[in-house]
């Protein structure tokens, strides 16, 4: 019984020493994929912008339509949604906040513009970042689009 109150007690206090901010490197890692996502998309490669999300059937993307669930049904989404560079338009995103939720997670608000001969486009997002294997990659994207008069 001793030990495992010493044992409770070591982790309530190791987890108070656990910093609430990301590390230098963590968020580096988030806001340098982010912005990799941002070169491909303005390069019209939808492909290579989705390397940036989780690929895996947990992926969750919830936009204006309704939640759409799996890395494939995203693509997908985002092909079918956006399907040349005129409807794509030029991608600039401001972030708002970025912090950690635990040890391996984390949640970017911002917002997000498109730029585009058809009509500019803009909106806010929230990205849930997870850490696997090593990588920071997006598990589950809240965009919603600004109503336009």
């Amino acid at each position: 019984m001793k030990t495992l109150i010493a044992a409770t007690l070591s982790l309530l206090i190791l987890s108070g020493c656990v910093s609430s901010e990301l590390t230098e490197a963590d968020r580096k890692e988030i806001t340098d994929t982010f912005m990799a996502t941002k070169d491909a998309w303005n390069a019209g490669d939808i492909e290579k912008f989705m390397e940036g999300y989780w690929n895996s059937e947990e992926i969750a993307f919830v936009g204006s339509a309704g939640p759409v669930y799996g890395y494939e049904a995203t693509l997908k989404r985002y092909q079918t949604s956006y399907p040349d560079t005129t409807v794509m338009g030029k991608l600039d995103f401001e972030i708002l906040k970025l912090y950690k939720t635990d040890r391996r997670s984390a949640i970017l608000i911002g917002k997000f513009y498109l730029t585009r001969t058809i009509g500019d486009a803009w909106g806010h997002y929230t990205l849930v970042w997870k850490k696997i294997n090593g990588k920071w990659v997006i598990i589950t994207d809240h965009s919603s689009a600004a109503a336009t008069n």
